[in-house]
């Protein structure tokens, strides 16, 4: 395997004309060119050039490997140069993982904000709420849901502790009545993530401040925030869901809070990349992006 860069020395030394000019002009000092020449021949079986004090003089076998490999050596060079300068303006394609729910709370139109801002960047979002690989999967960003956990990914907290609160249909409430205290829950559909035994704790913070936990089933659960919220819109029983998704349906009137005096916290909104070092400005940019979005809704109360 020939190492480019002695092909590169060797075209560098080629233009300069002798070994002293390309070592000035490369700040490698002569005779390293000299051996790693010497070297490129040994690994070539042939001479390329014949050389004096002075100057050297191209053999007809140098003179072509010259012709041959200086436009290639070119293009290496412009193609780091475009890329150096280049790196000043967010490019190429950053795969997004997130929740399933991400754009109930995220507008497209903030994406189409930022794409016309970055022309030069393309992106391709993964969503669900099931953990990415980011390794694996070949993601570049990913925002997930709940309290930070330690995943070997570098992290950062982008927005603080969420509540969530419980809501129903209409409907559901007619035929069902409402709940007065926690514990008549017990009673009631409702809706929630999967578990095996079909019963569910939720923890609540109270009125009071305290904690309180209720175990409550369903004859329906799922494993995205949507899926829970369509079916509490469709009158399948009590969710228990983040503000920001429900909050256009309770304005509605399609969705009702039940005991609204109880929360439940602790769900905040991480982002991860794979590693901290060489982030690419697109990916910086499109992070800073759901950052100064997210904390323009929290700090307006409508998340």
């Amino acid at each position: 395997m020939f190492d480019l860069n002695d092909i590169a020395m060797f075209v560098q030394v080629v233009r300069a004309g002798s070994f002293a000019e390309a070592a000035r002009r490369t700040g490698v000092p002569p005779n390293t060119l000299s051996r790693r020449m010497q070297q490129l021949e040994a690994q070539l079986g042939t001479r390329l050039m014949q050389r004096s004090t002075r100057k050297l003089a191209l053999t007809d076998a140098g003179r072509e490997f010259h012709d041959r490999c200086a436009g290639a050596v070119d293009g290496l060079f412009e193609a780091g140069q475009e890329l150096k300068t280049g790196s000043q303006e967010p490019s190429g394609l950053v795969r997004v993982a997130a929740p399933a729910d991400f754009f109930d709370f995220f507008p497209m139109t903030w994406v189409a904000d930022f794409l016309a801002a970055h022309p030069r960047v393309r992106l391709d979002f993964v969503l669900s709420d099931a953990p990415a690989d980011l390794i694996a999967e070949q993601i570049d960003v990913a925002f997930r849901g709940g309290a930070m956990r330690d995943s070997g990914y570098v992290g950062r907290q982008l927005l603080g502790v969420r509540s969530d609160g419980m809501v129903a249909s209409p409907a559901y409430l007619a035929a069902r009545g409402v709940p007065g205290v926690l514990q008549e829950l017990a009673n009631h559909d409702c809706v929630n993530s999967a578990h095996p035994s079909g019963r569910t704790t939720w923890r609540l913070c109270g009125p009071d401040g305290e904690e309180e936990e209720v175990q409550v089933t369903g004859r329906i659960s799922g494993n995205t925030a949507q899926a829970l919220r369509k079916a509490a819109l469709a009158g399948l029983g009590v969710a228990l869901l983040p503000q920001a998704l429900v909050g256009r349906d309770i304005d509605a009137g399609l969705l009702v809070p039940v005991m609204p005096q109880y929360r439940r916290t602790g769900r905040g909104l991480s982002v991860l990349y794979p590693s901290r070092r060489h982030l690419p400005l697109a990916v910086s940019a499109f992070i800073n992006l759901v950052l100064e979005k997210l904390s323009a809704v929290e700090g307006s109360d409508a998340v």
